[in-house]
């Protein structure tokens, strides 16, 4: 079986990262274009996650490689956005400037659970990871965060404490449910 539309959309995701990267580091003030332009790959990539787990879902799409591949795909965007936002930021000195607390907070919380899961592999076996309504907020609210330093609203401040309660919450729910299905031998986060 080929790649699914699904997938195509996924990995044109993990394609569009070195091309936001690409564009952030050519932007300056001087060449703001750039940095309107990697915002608009920013939110396509951010729409193509939406318009891949709907297909994936509705089409029955779902493959194994959709599920390592989706996710990295958010984590290589998401993460590559926070650092470049946090560097043109610094560099730049904008108003609204990506707080590094905030960036350390949202990283380590991926790194953690990237780490509770293979732990989970290594001791289970195969780990099956369902998605809740916490980590689909903690991604929203996360990608809001981005947009948001993108455009330097000033409202960040506020959503920069929404987004890392909701970050801290669904890690300690992914934790909780990862030592849950330790202690029962599970393969499972249900």
């Amino acid at each position: 079986m080929g790649l699914t539309l699904a997938n195509k959309i996924t990995v044109a995701r993990i394609v569009a990262v070195p091309v936001f990267v690409g564009l952030m580091l050519y932007a300056t003030p001087a060449r703001p274009e750039f940095h309107w332009a990697a915002l608009v790959v920013y939110l396509l990539a951010e729409i193509s996650d939406v318009a891949d787990g709907y297909i994936a879902r509705h089409y029955r799409q779902k493959t194994l490689a959709g599920s390592i591949l989706d996710p990295l795909a958010d984590k290589m965007l998401f993460i590559s956005a926070l650092l470049c936002l946090y560097r043109q930021g610094e560099l730049f000195n904008w108003a609204v400037q990506l707080p590094l607390w905030l960036v350390v907070a949202f990283i380590a919380r991926d790194v953690i659970l990237v780490l509770g899961a293979l732990l989970l592999q290594i001791h289970a076996g195969v780990v099956e990871i369902k998605p809740n309504i916490w980590g689909k907020l903690t991604a929203c609210f996360q990608a809001v965060c981005v947009v948001v330093v993108f455009l330097q609203w000033p409202i960040a401040l506020w959503l920069w404490w929404t987004a890392l309660a909701v970050t801290v919450a669904s890690g300690m729910i992914y934790i909780h449910e990862g030592i849950r299905s330790l202690n029962n031998g599970r393969h499972d986060n249900r």
